[in-house]
């Protein structure tokens, strides 16, 4: 079974075990994806001597534990600052080349993610000292152009609070199928979650764009999940089997939220993921003068090497 977008794009379905008349399949892929998620198996940050030149056992283990995962937090030497080009080469020695380019984001592709008030950029919240609820990176781009992967570098962190929460979004699926098929049915629609057209600046809109949350790329069988809690400027599908499976979601992402892991970045340490699911706390700099909280973010068209192809989590 397989659904096409309005726009032509083929979402597929199809790939073991994420068919869902492959039950074997699914209960194989299942077990063995739990049974990595154990608590005992909680990520341990990977030290990185140098985040532009990678040796072997560095990149195996962040690959590693992104084919486990589908995220690495890693841990390079404060001492040692990081420049947007040596964060450019960490990207691409992980096979992350094409960026996402969006509004703010400057030509190489970082994006700084700090407070900005009294800037246009100040109302989004990205760039305020606000919380944010669950969300994967992208949610308002087209089905085509959809954000894979990203990497989220710690220059200098909060004064006090924010946090990251990161949940394989592969361990939502398997909640919410495993509550109800019907309602990964209904979240693999393609006009299953709407977000309108946004005026950014003067002469700068972003269209209104439907899609799923759930799909599987037709050509390497991977899971993507495009969501955000958020609940203003967001349309979901006026169908009562559809309302039951947001509503689900929101149940499963109220805390305690199983499987998730928290992580409070240190200057120097990362997370670099095949776009999982996320949070932020909220945050406080230093008054005055103070330390200021400033995150790197790079995003992706594609997944990490060497993670493709839901087999992955069997080896």
């Amino acid at each position: 079974m397989s659904v096409t977008h309005p726009q032509g794009i083929e979402l597929g379905r199809d790939s073991a075990p994420f068919n869902l008349d492959s039950g074997a399949d699914y209960a194989r892929w299942r077990a063995r994806k739990l049974d990595l998620a154990a608590p005992e198996d909680a990520p341990r940050p990977v030290p990185i001597a140098h985040l532009g030149r990678l040796d072997a056992a560095e990149k195996a283990d962040l690959i590693g534990a992104c084919r486990r995962g589908n995220f690495a937090i890693y841990q390079s030497d404060p001492g040692i600052p990081t420049s947007r080009e040596a964060l450019r080469d960490f990207g691409r020695q992980l096979g992350l080349e094409n960026f996402d380019h969006h509004l703010w984001a400057p030509e190489e592709g970082i994006v700084a993610l700090r407070r900005e008030p009294g800037e246009r950029r100040g109302d989004y919240i990205p760039y305020t000292d606000r919380a944010m609820k669950w969300h994967t990176d992208g949610y308002y781009n087209a089905p085509g152009a959809a954000v894979r992967g990203v990497i989220m570098h710690c220059v200098t962190p909060a004064a006090e609070g924010g946090g990251n929460g990161l949940l394989d979004p592969e361990l939502v699926y398997i909640a919410v199928r495993d509550a109800d098929p019907a309602y990964i049915e209904a979240l693999m629609q393609p006009d299953v979650m709407s977000i309108p057209g946004n005026r950014l600046e003067p002469g700068v809109e972003r269209p209104a764009v439907s899609g799923p949350v759930f799909s599987v790329d037709p050509v390497d069988g991977n899971l993507h999940m495009r969501y955000t809690a958020r609940t203003r400027s967001i349309h979901w599908k006026n169908q009562s089997v559809t309302r039951e499976a947001v509503a689900f979601l929101d149940a499963l992402l109220t805390p305690p939220v199983e499987f998730a892991t928290r992580v409070c970045l240190r200057a120097g340490e990362g997370i670099v993921c095949n776009n999982v699911l996320h949070n932020r706390e909220a945050f406080t700099d230093g008054d005055g003068k103070g330390q200021q909280r400033l995150l790197w973010r790079a995003r992706y068209r594609e997944r990490i090497a060497g993670t493709s192809g839901w087999q992955n989590c069997s080896s």
